[in-house]
This record gives structure tokens, sequence and C-alpha cells, in this order.
């Protein structure tokens, strides 16, 4: 294996902003309801998301089932599309909830479509952690993004996988309440 010098590897790195966003109990619905309220549940969810995605210049990088990984170059829509797509999603009678984590900086762009790093780790993780109707965002990107935005300080948290403390803003019910779709 040949191992690139530092300076070709430089190329590999960018700045980009992630979030994953997942509805709240899926398998409980599918269990409950039938495959058929899921399948209704999830094909809301992914019309939805893609059209709020697009709206904002924000991809879809991945289909996680009931769940996405979102990209975007920029912080602001990102966290506009994520509000967006939760607000729809209650305006269309989604009978799921949505949670999400979002988070940003440098990483790995390998064979030009898969992102590879601690922001990715970090979005991933904090969606895990939010409730629902939760969207956990880390207080470097909202401080760099999200002027008036309603949002909640939840401090420092421990982060499965991370050394450090994250600092971490809930933009939940609160940010939610205060946009129209649109």
């Amino acid at each position: 294996m040949q191992q690139l010098p530092d300076d070709q590897n430089a190329d590999a790195l960018v700045r980009r902003n992630f979030a994953f966003i997942d509805l709240c109990g899926f398998t409980s619905l599918t269990d409950e309801k039938g495959v058929g309220e899921a399948v209704m549940a999830l094909s809301t969810f992914r019309s939805v998301v893609r059209e709020r995605a697009g709206w904002r210049g924000v991809r879809v990088a991945k289909w996680l089932g009931d769940g996405a990984m979102l990209v975007a170059t920029e912080p602001r829509p990102l966290l506009d599309a994520v509000l967006r797509m939760e607000q729809a999603l209650d305006a269309r009678g989604c009978p799921l909830p949505l949670r999400g984590g979002i988070a940003a900086g440098r990483v790995i762009l390998f064979e030009g479509d898969d992102y590879i790093g601690r922001p990715v780790n970090l979005a991933a993780r904090l969606c895990d952690e939010a409730e629902p109707h939760q969207l956990l965002v880390t207080a470097s990107l909202f401080d760099a993004s999200g002027e008036g935005l309603a949002h909640r300080r939840l401090g420092p948290h421990e982060i499965r996988g991370f050394n450090r403390p994250v600092e971490v803003i809930d933009m939940g019910d609160a940010a939610r309440r205060h946009m129209s779709v649109g």
C-alpha cells in the first residue's frame, strides 16, 4: 500500500456540516400498526426530507432506514432545513416525531462521496441522545449560524467515544414553534 505525502492527503480534508435525523418509534409503529402504516410514515419522511433539503442546498448523503445523514457546506441552511423538515412532518400528520443531531468540522472526503471523521460521529451520537422533537446541535456550529433561532443551551455533555465534553444546544420544540412552513 502506497502512502501519500501529507500535502497530498490535505486535499482529502473538507469542512462540512452534518445532520443525522431519524423518526422516533418506527419499530413500535410497525409492531403496533403494521407494515402499511410504517411504509406510509417512511414515505412521508423521505418525501419531506427530499423537498426541504433541496430547497436549502442540503444533500441527503445516506438513507439510514427510518433516518438520514444530511450534509451541507454552510451551517444555517442545514439548521433551517432540519427545522422545516420536522414542521412539515407534523403538518402532514406523520405519526412519528423527528429527532436529530448536528455538528460541523473537517472530515476526510473519501472517494468523492463518503465522509469520515469526528464531526460525522458527533452528529450521529447527538442524534442517538436526542429525545423526540429534540434537535441537539454543537454550540460551535450554532454560535456560527444560529442567530435569531430559538434555542436552549444545555452546557457541556459527555458524549460516548469523545474524550472531552461537548457544549450542546437544544433547538427542539422552542425553535419549531418560531418557524412557519415554507
